[in-house]
Order: structure tokens, then C-alpha cells, then sequence
């Protein structure tokens, strides 16, 4: 009676515990390759245009190999003051909330501006780790 009752448990445990062999995950890129930029402040606006506040954006930039990184990393200066002048042309809008704000158009704006600084084969993606918000508080005149 033990040994039906073992061998139901453990085909059981086998089904529950999955393949033996995992899927291939998606390719990880070379140690080496990621460049940290320096913090982006962005300007907030209202709805009206004004300024409401300044967003501190955190990014990381993958590049194709370790060589490539060590190519985008002589041109971080040139690649922050894109990210600049994008962030400036068009601000942020003000949602007070980094979790509001729509990371999917702002990297693909500051990825496109880091391929054409550092070439289009040798940047990867740009990711945005970490948004902070602060707004402008409203000071009484007089």
C-alpha cells in the first residue's frame, strides 16, 4: 500500500515542480555594458504652462558590448545636455506623482537623443530607474 501511495506523491511533486529545464530567459546584456547618467532634472508644468515643480530622473543607458559603453561613457557630457534641452523644450507634465508620469514616450524621447549622440548600433535601450518629484510651493507675496 505504501509503495502505489509514494509513487502517486511523488509524480505528483513532479507535476507541481515543473520542467526539469527552464525556458531560455532573455538574453542578458555583457557585464560591463550599462552607462549610469547623471541625475536629469526635468521641469514640471501646469496645465497652463507654468512651471509646477522639477522631476530627478535616474537612467541607465545599455550598450551593444562593454567596448560600446566605453564609447557612450566619452560622450555622457554630450548625451546629458540632449537629455537637457529635450526635457526643456517639452516639460514633464505636472502630476505630482512619479508613478503618473508616462515613462514610455520619455524614454523613447531621451533614447532617441542618446543614438543619435552615441550611435544608433552602439545604444541598446535606455531604461528609467527611479523618478523623484518635487513640487514648487506657493510663497505669499508681500
Amino acid at each position: 500500500m505504501k509503495a502505489p501511495f509514494a509513487l502517486v506523491f511523488a509524480v505528483l511533486l513532479g507535476l507541481l515542480a515543473g520542467p526539469a529545464v527552464a525556458a531560455p530567459a532573455a538574453k542578458a546584456p555583457p557585464p560591463g555594458s550599462s552607462v549610469e547618467m547623471p541625475y536629469l532634472v526635468a521641469p514640471m508644468a501646469t496645465d497652463e504652462g507654468r512651471l509646477a515643480g522639477y522631476a530627478y530622473i535616474s537612467i541607465k543607458l545599455v550598450a551593444r558590448s562593454p567596448n560600446s559603453a566605453v564609447k557612450i561613457r566619452g560622450k555622457v557630457p554630450f548625451i546629458q545636455d540632449a537629455f537637457v534641452r529635450d526635457v526643456n523644450r517639452d516639460m514633464l507634465p505636472a502630476t505630482g506623482d512619479p508613478a503618473k508620469i508616462d515613462r514610455a514616450p520619455l524614454a523613447a524621447r531621451l533614447l532617441a537623443d542618446a543614438r543619435r549622440i552615441a550611435g544608433t548600433a552602439e545604444v541598446v535601450s535606455l531604461e528609467i530607474i527611479r523618478i523623484q518629484v518635487t513640487t514648487l510651493r506657493d510663497t505669499p507675496q508681500g
